[in-house]
């Protein structure tokens, strides 16, 4: 089965230059114009150019190459029609991958009872593991490593005092209220956030595949809609992704390269994310150069070699916002949260509107950022909220109405 997997999916961008060589750019580049200046004038162009193209660049440059998806076979190993106080359906399962010995992915889906045909479903990668979520108490708590920061985690180990310790960033009983199912999976389930050991699934394949760690994420995300999109109680047309901080990095990167998601929103994703590469918009925004040094595993090597000079790089993240054209995104941020770069970020969706207008969309609804604590519910998105870096009710609220605009049609 490797063999196989490395025989069909060679390393990709061999050809591309080294950091060094690449050209000075302060301003952002145009996702309409190819690495060998060639514009980019139809929609055709930019499906069957530009879009492969920025792939294999991101890929090269700062994410590494995944490989192809391996079976997924999915376990049901529990089933509550009565959650939530009868207004749900729960239901745990357990992904694993044909040919591979030991890393698996553990489901939290819930489904709301009350609806019409199957549920359009928010998909969220955690930082705590899935029994953070909910107070349920017959939730498997997760038997990963899982950072010591979190509470009820001892010796980077989950214990009964973590469980429910992170429903308030979940909400999932406002999301049920409104329709829509929640499936939650942990990130470490696949690589843990550490950067002193690699203890993740990378060792099973072979080392053509130089995915990093928010890239072993984002591929977790395609391994659990690729499950999804089997069950019956969901609407596979319907899929919203989101994710806080790195996980909403993670986000962007899944919904980029996964085209089954219908909605993205990365939320308070900051650098390597929904924020700018290059030195502008907020003062004090976090950098290249510190992201990689505080966490080297995130990025691939190549990108580090942007540390001192991210004006090399041959695309910025609105590049990234671009490949998930015509589909919504949603970037939200708070107004305390200088080092997510709210400014900055605003400004790439800016620089994302002409693929969306190239294919139709939208695209951003004004050019200007909108008040704090109003949202701009165009096809590119934007909230602000006064606040700190946290994810909570009441982005959940903007989250559900953001949805309903683009999933719903209200």
């Amino acid at each position: 089965f490797l063999m196989a997997l490395a025989v069909t999916h060679l390393a990709i961008g061999g050809d591309f230059p080294a950091p060094s060589k690449l050209p000075l750019k302060e301003d952002l580049p145009d996702p309409l114009v190819m690495l060998n200046g060639t514009k980019v004038s139809t929609k055709e162009q930019w499906l069957k150019e530009r879009r492969p193209e920025l792939k294999k660049l991101y890929e090269h440059y700062m994410f590494g190459v995944a490989p192809p998806a391996p079976k997924v076979n999915a376990k049901v190993d529990r089933v509550d029609p009565k959650a939530l106080g009868g207004k749900a359906t729960l239901k745990e399962v357990t992904l694993t991958f044909a040919g591979i010995e030991g890393p698996k992915i553990r489901v939290l889906l819930v489904v709301p009872n009350k609806r019409n045909g199957p549920a359009p479903v928010f998909v969220g990668i955690n930082f705590a593991g899935n029994h953070a979520a909910l107070d349920d108490p017959k939730i498997e708590l997760n038997p990963n490593w899982i950072p010591g920061n979190y509470k009820g985690v001892k010796d980077n180990r989950a214990t009964e005092a973590s469980r429910g310790s992170q429903k308030d960033v979940w909400n999932i009983e406002d999301a049920i209220d409104r329709g829509y199912a929640v499936a939650l999976f942990y990130a470490g389930d696949l690589d843990p956030d550490r950067k002193d050991a690699r203890e993740g699934i990378q060792k099973h394949f072979g080392k053509e595949f130089d995915w990093s760690t928010i890239h072993v994420w984002a591929w977790s995300y395609s391994r659990v809609i690729d499950y999804l999109v089997t069950d019956p109680d969901i609407d596979a047309s319907r899929i919203i992704a989101v994710g806080h901080s790195r996980m909403g990095k993670t986000t962007l990167l899944a919904v980029a390269f996964d085209e089954r998601i219908a909605v993205a929103i990365p939320h308070q994703a900051g650098c390597g994310g929904t924020a700018p590469s290059r030195r502008r918009g907020d003062p004090g925004a976090e950098s290249v150069k510190r992201i990689n040094t505080s966490f080297p595993h995130w990025f691939n090597v190549r990108f580090k070699e942007f540390n001192e000079e991210p004006e090399r790089l041959p695309f910025d993240q609105h590049c990234l916002i671009a490949m998930c054209a015509p589909r919504a995104v949603l970037l939200s941020n708070a107004e305390d949260d200088k080092w997510a770069n709210p400014t900055g970020q605003f400004e790439l969706l800016v620089a994302a509107d002409p693929v969306y207008k190239l294919l139709g969309s939208k695209g951003v609804g004004s050019k200007k950022m909108p008040e704090t604590g109003k949202l701009m519910a165009s096809p590119l998105g934007y909230w602000i909220r006064a606040g700190k870096h946290s994810m909570n009710r009441d982005d959940w609220a903007v989250f559900l109405d953001f949805a309903d605009r683009h999933v719903k049609g209200k």
